[in-house]
């Protein structure tokens, strides 16, 4: 259906005109995010996060929200909050049944290889991921080919397909450690070249990759990094490992995005930089009222087709629903479970 034809819709069953009233109503929600959102524009969310909040409810349903979410997203309507592996644990954990995943789609694939038995629902199934889109099963048995028994260790950024093709997943948080935790010298990593480089300089592994890329962290460049520091002293620059390991060099602190965030609660810097998808810093800024972020704004077109209206769509018509072909999904479900329990192994 056209976003028109959404919008129409949803306007004969639900008064979502902008409001002040709504507003007032929804402003302890609003005090999480008064620093990126302004009030005018908040007067335009709030019929949008009323509504979700309500109609979740009766749904009995859980929202889900990848870091990366508009802060309207992030604080307005989501249960829980987190990177890959966060929300893949999270994803285990609910009670509900049914599960909206305000991500991109292999994540909301994901949380239904671990819940096969719940409604797991995608507000635009269109949200997709060049890193994920990068890399088949095929290529992984390519992989396979090349290196004769050497594990493959995929990204969770992977198609359900690409999962089942796998050993064992990780997520940008784990990948060090669950690449070490192999038993062979060599190890696969699939799709991320740049996390593999990224990893293969700290491991102590012969570390072989597939050629895939982030298409917001591989625009992030070294010059970019040296003219910030130039223009603003003391920033301290914090980077993710999907970028390039020369701009990894450049950073004060490489982390997944959890450990972004975790480190600059910790570190407190007067000036940050956050080199990653834009959203990050805005949906910490109002935690962080001390930090002046820098905002180099490199965007995921994917992430951002999540919006209010679709997630109030998804709930009202409890569609698009994400299914996975059950004999994939056991594979899937088994390199999950395999990231999930060594990760908690490693941490405990």
């Amino acid at each position: 259906m056209q976003t028109s034809q959404i919008t129409a819709e949803l306007s004969r069953h639900y008064d979502l005109a902008p409001s002040l009233e709504k507003a007032a109503a929804t402003e302890e929600i609003y005090a999480r995010t008064s620093r990126v959102i302004s009030p005018p524009e908040w007067a335009i969310h709030a019929p949008y996060v009323a509504e979700i909040n309500r109609l979740k409810k009766e749904r009995n349903a859980v929202i889900l929200a990848h870091n990366y979410m508009t802060p309207e997203i992030y604080h307005g309507i989501a249960d829980f909050v987190g990177d890959s592996l966060q929300l893949a644990i999270k994803a285990t954990e609910v009670e509900a049944p049914v599960i909206v995943q305000c991500g991109v789609h292999f994540m909301a694939e994901t949380s239904k290889v671990l819940n096969p038995s719940k409604t797991v629902l995608i507000p635009d199934p269109q949200a997709g991921c060049s890193l994920a889109e990068s890399i088949t099963a095929e290529g992984v048995a390519q992989m396979r080919a090349k290196y004769p028994g050497a594990p493959v260790v995929s990204y969770v950024n992977t198609t359900a397909e690409v999962k089942a093709a796998s050993d064992i997943c990780c997520t940008s948080s784990n990948a060090l450690q669950i690449v070490e935790a192999m038993e062979s010298d060599t190890v696969i990593m699939t799709p991320d070249k740049y996390l593999a480089q990224n990893v293969a300089n700290e491991s102590s592994k012969n570390v072989v990759f597939w050629d895939g890329s982030c298409i917001v962290h591989e625009l992030y460049t070294p010059e970019d990094l040296r003219a910030y520091r130039e223009n603003m002293p003391g920033l301290k620059i914090i980077a993710h490992p999907e970028c390039t390991p020369e701009v990894v060099a450049e950073a004060d602190f490489t982390g997944s995005t959890k450990g972004i965030i975790d480190w600059v609660h910790a570190e407190k810097p007067a000036r940050a930089m956050l080199v990653t998808e834009c959203s990050m810093a805005s949906n910490i800024a109002d935690e962080l009222p001390e930090v002046d972020f820098a905002k180099p704004c490199n965007m995921c077109p994917y992430m951002k087709k999540i919006t209010l209206e679709k997630v109030l769509w998804s709930l009202h018509t409890m569609s698009p629903e994400v299914t996975v072909d059950p004999a994939v999904a056991d594979g899937a479900r088994r390199a999950v479970e395999r990231m999930i329990d060594l990760s908690r192994k490693l941490q405990g």
